[in-house]
């Protein structure tokens, strides 16, 4: 709160004004995920029910949406007056490249090559989207990407190792621009963290809100520092 002097007519009062920060949510369904929920409060509710009076919430993530999408988001007229920025992204990026899965391969070295490629082209569309958050001038946090929850074991076992490439891209982006990063690999864990496969659920999404709104009362922007942060 802060108090402020004005003269109406000849009688100078003092009155308190409210300061708000306003948290938005950029990227893809590890934040919109009402669609999978029930009717369960999502995760942008659950963000604003944790942080304490005077934030404000707003949810621009959509389901389904990449890079592309997140840098769409991001020239949304919406973002007057925001004062943090928590950014998660890239799954499915990861998820168009995931036929590459099943090809087949004459050596590791193919699949490195191939891997190696497709993450290339991820990273510079991320720090592109990156370039364009830090140009609006207000403090971020980004999100690695969560593991999926496939029941074959082969193929979670090949899609958490694909993730680690993507995954890097993110951290080294938080590191060379000195931006706190949240791993949702350590915070969606267990099954019941899963509405599916790939999105989270409600108590997932819990995890995840209770996660942010304990990064942005606790982070000193100020630092200029990483800071790797995982389950509140």
């Amino acid at each position: 709160m802060v108090s402020v002097d004005i003269w109406p007519g000849m009688v100078l009062k003092r009155i308190s004004i409210k300061r708000t920060k306003r948290l938005v949510l950029i990227g893809d369904s590890s934040f919109d995920n009402a669609s999978y929920i029930s009717g369960a409060p999502d995760i942008r509710t659950k963000v604003e029910m944790f942080l304490p009076d005077g934030w404000a919430v707003a949810l621009l993530a959509k389901d389904c949406s990449t890079v592309s999408d997140a840098i769409e988001q991001l020239g949304n007229a919406d973002l007057k007056d925001t004062t943090h920025l928590a950014i998660s992204v890239g799954g499915n990026n990861a998820l168009e490249d995931s036929s590459f899965l099943g090809e087949k391969a004459n050596s590791v070295a193919d699949v490195l090559t191939a891997l190696s490629k497709m993450c290339n082209r991820f990273e510079k569309d991320y720090n592109r989207m990156l370039t364009m958050a830090l140009s609006l001038n207000v403090h971020c946090i980004l999100c690695t990407i969560y593991y999926p929850l496939f029941y074959d074991a082969t193929t979670q076992t090949i899609s958490a190792a694909a993730l680690a490439f993507y995954n890097d891209c993110i951290i080294r982006a938080a590191v060379a621009n000195a931006l706190p990063l949240l791993d949702l690999r350590l915070i969606c864990t267990e099954e019941s963290d899963y509405a599916n496969p790939i999105e989270p659920s409600a108590s997932g999404g819990e995890k995840i809100a209770r996660s942010i709104a304990k990064m942005v009362l606790e982070h000193d922007f100020s630092q200029k520092h990483t800071c790797v942060y995982g389950p509140s």
